[in-house]
């Protein structure tokens, strides 16, 4: 199939496929063996300027948002029913252009942003306003309205699903989008683009605009008619985003970041061997490039060299391999500058003292891909850089204690709080080490288990605002109030 993919790089703009109006593109190049698959459009602020003008358009003539609830939902389901009609296209798209295991991008990916944008269709016409409890002589409505134009940039480790976390919730209520994903990912979010047309969405609503951050995302952040900006992405850009929305016209700057997880295992961990292989696949999951991942693992003295000899034990299973083959469950590295960061970092875990069990070295150098052997390190301290940054790779850091205040302490001394995971049988000390950890997920005996109705986002420097779940809606809607003084002579 990968040969008769026929791969537009061109963006989408009130309903059509359009070349930069600069005329520039650049290559859009596979991690799995380094060629060239493409030629994507090199956006810059003409073309935000003109996908923001359409989707303005769109939002103010009520194309899109004066249609019934009802109307919409029918038109999201059926978006997210041609994504799943599309699902072996899409799944191979995003495994050539992101590097990740095709049998992951299917089941995992494809499924994901199919699921969330039906639930957010299905959800826009059961969610219900308010009327205040006022005296008698007034009626108080309150009411969420869209917002108006949304401008979103989504990053390259999973193009679907973060698009489609966006995306849904902004559209089912009732606002215009602008996509600008990864310069480092950007077909899958294209061809959704399309799919979105096909199912019914008006020309001008979802519009899709790729190229660099500086070129394309900066204006998008800092356009004047733009009312909210959503981010996901580095803690770094975050910053920028917020920056920028403030320069411009204050628009409302949603952004969810990095982050350090901490994984705690306590010796009374209930089943060990689960807790192993949920901190080996959670770490190596997505060639650990996950904001989530686990990447800080605590072990209680008394069981770290148990719990590390099982670990190692399961490291051959993540051996990276061709991401095409069905079988492989570790992928390629998104580009060759993350390759580098991460052996990078591999060499400071080195040079600052930490002990490597496994892995730190590139391998399948002769595909032209990008692949890291997956990590441990032991040993390591929480002043380490591989302990205190986000790497963004196949590393696991592993640190010990034997005080459950102290690993709490060193658990939240760090800039993020996004997730944390706990593993003990005691149900006071779950509870109460969950309720002293700063994160925005705490998961118990288990790790990375998920729903749409949940929300997703984190403390501290790992972003603002939710996504999934209703909590979601609070980012694309105002909040209204009306006030009606009704003179009654009863």
């Amino acid at each position: 199939m990968t040969t008769e993919m026929r791969l537009d790089g061109r963006a989408v703009i009130n309903g059509e496929r359009v070349a930069a109006r600069s005329g520039q593109s650049f290559d859009c190049i596979s991690p799995v063996d380094g060629r060239i698959l493409t030629q994507v459009a090199r956006s810059s602020e003409a073309d935000i300027d003109a996908a923001v003008s359409a989707a303005r358009a769109a939002f103010e003539d009520r194309r899109w948002s004066g249609l019934a609830p009802a109307q919409r939902k029918r038109i999201m389901i059926k978006f997210a029913d041609l994504l799943l009609a599309h699902a072996d296209e899409l799944a191979i798209t995003e495994t050539l252009d992101m590097g990740k295991p095709v049998k992951y991008a299917r089941a995992v990916d494809v499924n994901s942003a199919s699921n969330c944008i039906r639930w957010y269709g299905e959800a826009v016409d059961k969610v219900y306003d308010e009327i205040a409890p006022t005296s008698r002589n007034a009626l108080a409505l309150i009411t969420r309205e869209p917002v108006g134009v949304v401008g979103v940039i989504v990053p390259w480790n999973y193009p679907m699903i973060m698009a489609s976390w966006k995306i849904a919730p902004a559209l089912a209520a009732g606002n215009s989008v602008v996509l600008k994903p990864s310069e480092k990912s950007p077909l899958t979010a294209l061809r959704m683009a399309d799919l979105a047309l096909q199912a019914g969405i008006p020309a001008g609503v979802f519009n899709v605009v790729p190229g660099y951050g500086a070129e394309a995302g900066s204006p998008l952040a800092l356009h004047m008619d733009v009312d909210c900006i959503a981010f996901t992405g580095s803690t770094r850009v975050g910053k920028q985003i917020h920056v920028m929305a403030g320069q411009s016209n204050l628009k409302r700057a949603w952004t969810e970041l990095g982050g350090k997880s901490p994984n705690i295992v306590f010796a009374d961990c209930p089943d060990l061997d689960k807790a192993v292989q949920a901190a080996v696949g959670s770490i190596f999951f997505n060639q650990g490039e996950s904001c989530n991942a686990p990447s800080r693992l605590f072990v209680e003295a008394s069981i770290k060299d148990r719990f590390l000899e099982k670990a190692l034990a399961l490291v051959p299973d993540f051996a990276p391999g061709n991401p095409l083959d069905k079988g492989t469950v570790m992928g390629a590295l998104v580009d060759k500058v993350q390759m580098d960061t991460v052996l990078r970092y591999i060499e400071s875990g080195k040079s600052e003292g930490a002990k490597i069990l496994a892995g730190g070295e590139q391998t399948m150098r002769e595909t032209g891909g990008f692949y890291v052997q997956p990590t441990i390190f032991d040993e390591v301290r929480n002043d380490m850089t591989i302990a205190r940054e986000e790497i963004f790779g196949p590393v696991l850091s592993v640190l010990s204690f034997t005080d459950t205040a102290e690993v709490v302490r060193q658990a939240n001394q760090t800039i993020y709080g996004l997730q944390a995971g706990v593993w003990t049988r005691d149900l006071n000390k779950a509870h109460g080490v969950a309720r002293a950890l700063r994160a925005g997920t705490v998961h118990v005996n288990q790790y990375d288990e998920d729903d749409i109705t949940v929300p997703f986002g984190g403390f501290k420097q790992s972003g603002v605002g939710r996504d999934k779940s209703l909590h979601a809606f609070d980012k694309y809607t105002e909040t209204k109030t009306t006030w009606i003084r009704i003179d009654s002579p009863v």
